[in-house]
C-alpha cells in the first residue's frame, strides 16, 4: 500500500489514520493496527507537529526527528519526495520551507551511490601521446586526505591536478607526492578555513599568474591562470551565490571579470580551458530538482545567463566556449558531480553538475574523453571530472 505525502491538509486514506487535533498538535492515529506501517505504531497517541508563532503567523513546525521520520514513511512512488514545510534536500543554498511540492527530475540509477570512498579504483589507462587533466573540488583538503584522497590521486595518474575548496592558508606536504607533481602552485583566502584552490603539474608552466586582472583582491583565493606551450588553463572556484542570494550581486562581478579574462586571453590567440567547480547547473538537465531550485544558489537565472554569456560569442564576435562535457554527452541526464551529505541524497542520487571543463573551440578536435568520476565520492561531497587530450605540447 501507499503512504500519502504528509502536508498541513493532507488527508488519509480512512482505513489507515485519523487526524486529530488537540490544542495546536496534530496526532497521527492509526485505526487498525494490521493496515498501519509498523514504524509508525509507536508515534501513535503522540504529538508530532506543533504550532508557533512566526512574523505574525501560526505557521507549522516539525522537529528534525520527525522530519526524517516521516519522510521515511510517507515518501510515494509519485514523483514527491518530501512534504510541505520541509527543507529541500538537493539545494546548495538556502534551504527551503514554503510550502511546496517537489518535482524530481533526471535520475540515473545506473549509477554508483556509494556512501564510503572507494578503497581501489580501476580507470581507464590513458591513451598513449595524450596528457589528462582532473578537477577536483575536495571540500577541505585536510579532511578529504583523511578520507582516502590520495588513493584517487595515484589512481588516477593525472598530468594536471586542479584543486577547489582546498581551505589551506599553507601548503599541505601530504596533498600529493612532490617526485610526481614537481610544480605545484597554491591560491588562498584572506579568511581562513575559506575557498582556496591549487594546481600540481608534471610539467612546468610557462607562467603562473593568481585572481582575476582588475579583481585581484577579491579573487585571488579561488583563481590560478597556468600558460603551457598549447593552452592556458584557468583552475578556478567560483564564488557561491549564498544563503537566500545574498552574495548574488558579488557573484555575477565575479563573473564578469571571469568572462573578460578569457576574452583577452582568446583575443590574444591563446587555447582556454576554464575548469573547476564553477557553482553553476547550466540547465534543467543538470540538477536532479530543477523546479524547486530556480531561486537556489547555483540555479537562479541570472548566475545561467551569466554562463551561458560565455558559452555564446561575444559582442566583437569572438567565439563562445564550449561545455566538454555536455558536447561530448549532449542527451544524458542524471550525470553529477556534486551530491550534497544531507538527507541522503547520494543514495537516491539527487545531485547538481557544477564541475566543468569549458574550453575554446580551437581544442574540441583534441579532446579525447571528459568523464565524471562517478564512484569517486566519499571524500568530498564533489567527484572529480577528467578531461584528456590530445596533440597537445606540454614542452617547448
Amino acid at each position: 500500500m501507499k503512504y500519502m505525502p504528509i502536508g498541513f491538509r493532507s488527508s488519509f486514506p480512512k482505513s489507515v489514520f485519523k487526524v486529530c487535533t488537540d490544542l495546536g498538535h496534530i496526532y497521527y492515529w492509526p485505526r487498525a493496527a494490521n493496515t498501519c506501517h509498523p514504524d509508525l505504531l509507536k508515534y501513535s497517541h503522540k504529538p508530532i507537529l506543533t504550532f508557533g508563532l512566526h512574523n505574525g503567523q501560526l505557521l507549522p513546525s516539525f522537529s528534525k526527528r520527525v522530519q526524517l521520520t516521516l519522510y521515511l514513511l510517507f515518501t510515494t512512488d509519485m514523483g514527491v519526495k518530501r512534504n510541505s514545510s520541509t527543507i529541500d534536500e538537493s539545494a546548495t543554498g538556502s534551504p527551503k520551507t514554503k510550502a511546496q511540492k517537489t518535482s524530481t527530475g533526471p535520475i540515473d540509477t545506473s549509477l554508483p551511490n556509494n556512501k564510503v570512498f572507494p578503497e581501489n579504483f580501476d580507470f581507464p589507462e590513458k591513451p598513449e601521446g595524450t596528457i589528462k587533466i582532473s578537477s577536483y573540488n575536495v571540500a577541505s583538503l585536510n579532511a578529504s586526505i583523511k578520507k582516502g584522497f590520495n588513493k584517487y590521486v595515484d589512481a588516477e595518474d593525472a598530468d594536471i591536478l586542479c584543486l577547489q575548496e582546498t581551505k589551506v592558508n599553507s601548503p599541505v606536504s601530504t596533498a600529493v607526492n612532490d617526485k610526481v607533481y614537481k610544480y605545484r602552485y597554491w591560491s588562498y583566502e584572506d579568511k581562513k578555513g575559506y575557498g582556496g584552490t591549487a594546481i600540481f603539474s608534471k610539467y612546468k608552466p610557462l607562467s603562473v599568474t593568481y585572481g582575476l586582472p582588475g579583481y585581484e583582491d577579491k579573487s585571488r583565493g579561488r583563481v590560478i591562470t597556468a600558460s603551457f606551450p598549447s593552452f592556458v588553463i584557468i583552475a578556478c572556484y567560483v564564488l557561491n551565490a549564498g544563503d537566500k542570494l545574498k552574495s548574488l550581486d558579488e557573484r555575477r562581478v565575479f563573473n564578469s571579470y571571469m568572462e573578460k579574462h578569457i576574452r583577452a586571453l582568446q583575443k590574444d590567440n591563446k587555447s582556454v580551458i576554464w575548469c573547476g567547480d564553477l557553482n553553476v547547473a547550466h540547465t534543467a538537465d543538470d540538477l536532479a530538482r530543477p523546479k524547486t531550485n530556480e531561486r537556489s544558489a547555483g540555479f537562479t537565472i541570472e548566475e545561467r545567463t551569466d554562463f551561458s554569456k560565455v558559452l555564446a560569442p561575444s559582442s566583437d564576435n569572438i567565439p563562445g566556449l564550449i561545455d566538454t562535457w555536455r558536447h561530448l554527452h549532449p542527451d544524458t541526464k542524471g550525470h553529477y558531480t556534486y551530491y550534497s551529505y544531507r538527507f541522503a541524497c547520494r543514495d537516491k542520487l539527487l545531485g547538481w553538475r557544477l564541475d566543468y571543463f569549458v574550453i575554446t573551440p580551437d581544442l574540441l578536435d583534441k579532446v579525447v574523453s571528459c568523464d565524471i568520476r562517478h564512484e569517486a565520492w566519499g571524500a568530498s561531497d564533489h567527484v572529480p571530472l577528467v578531461l584528456v587530450l590530445k596533440d597537445v605540447k606540454m614542452t617547448e
